[in-house]
């Protein structure tokens, strides 16, 4: 029986193998932005395709498995200003504690790894292609933006129409981006310095540095083609981020952009979803204290990849936290 997977684009299972016969599968999925430490939602999503690549390869098949590290994004900006650091060093201190958290949990490591400080010449022909084709505008604050109304098939992977998300999306900028926008849905692709940042790079329309969605269009493509197999990562990618992908790479391509799309559910803490905002946010390490990496790796698994998964965080006498299948101490 061929393996299937269910695929976010067409709400169906399909059938799942390499495009091109005797070829291995294109699969990436969306890393970490190492602002801070792994949390359980990257433990089980890392986890879910660390199983998927495993089990594709134990049935014969090969694969070329890219995951990315964001290491260039305003919240590593935000956050290295707030601890007298560096982005870059911060960003290179949490890519280390990421790395370390991922091997406790049992996962191996990518075929490539790719970082965005490493991808910015690729990112900027991209840009540079979007605006020729007539997909991205430059503004007079040095900013490029995508303009959602060039892509006729924008909102075809998260189901939703262009006329829908034009109040959303005003109430998701300021005054000043509003004002440089052809429509309010319209995405940055390349954000300008501005007077008072020093964090960037040299480009085209000044210094800057890219928006997010863009920096896994690069990487994708630069290490898989401009089709690949599968793109996978959580739930809550689907809009904007993956969404947005499809428009930025199909419209530079003019090719199928990733023929699967998968996406594991929601962490949930006492069946609500795991925010910081709610206080009811725990990394993998504060986990790590209390259970075993290897009991996390296994609770993951109990339940469908793409339901939620609720974590009853409780500490008993002992200091073991229910809802954990708990690990027997090595003799």
């Amino acid at each position: 029986m061929a393996f299937a997977l269910y695929n976010t684009l067409s709400g169906h299972k399909e059938p799942f193998a390499p495009e091109h016969e005797n070829e291995p599968l294109r699969i990436y999925v969306c890393g970490p932005t190492v602002y801070d430490y792994a949390h359980l939602g990257h433990a089980r999503c890392y986890i879910i395709y660390d199983i998927l690549v495993r089990h594709l390869r134990a049935s014969g098949q090969r694969v070329k498995y890219v995951r990315n590290v964001t290491d260039i994004d305003d919240k590593i900006v935000k956050r290295a200003a707030e601890c007298n650091e560096s982005p870059i060093d911060l960003a290179t201190r949490f890519t280390h504690a990421f790395d370390e958290d991922m091997a406790a949990l049992g996962n191996l490591k990518p075929d490539i790894e790719p970082k965005v400080s490493n991808h910015l010449d690729d990112i900027i022909t991209l840009v540079q292609t979007l605006i020729e084709k007539g997909h991205a505008y430059a503004s007079a604050a040095g900013d490029v933006y995508y303009s959602v109304e060039s892509f006729k098939d924008y909102g075809k992977l998260s189901h939703r129409k262009l006329k829908d998300l034009s109040a959303g999306a005003s109430g998701r900028t300021n005054d000043a981006e509003a004002r440089q926008k052809k429509h309010p849905a319209d995405f940055a692709l390349w954000k300008g310095s501005g007077d008072h940042d020093d964090f960037g790079w040299d480009s085209p329309w000044g210094k800057g540095r890219p928006g997010w969605h863009i920096e896994c269009s690069a990487m994708s493509m630069k290490h898989l083609g401009p089709s690949f197999d599968l793109h996978g990562g959580g739930l809550d990618l689907v809009f904007p981020h993956h969404e947005n992908e499809i428009a930025q790479s199909e419209g530079a391509s003019g090719q199928c952009y990733a023929r699967h799309w998968m996406h594991n559910g929601f962490v949930e803490v006492d069946k609500t979803k795991m925010s910081k905002s709610l206080s009811n946010f725990f990394t993998a390490r504060e986990i790590f204290k209390h259970v075993e990496p290897e009991a996390i790796r296994y609770f993951t698994m109990t339940v469908h990849y793409r339901a939620p998964l609720n974590l009853d965080w409780t500490l008993d006498d002992k200091q073991q936290v229910s809802g954990f299948p708990q690990l027997e101490e090595a003799e």
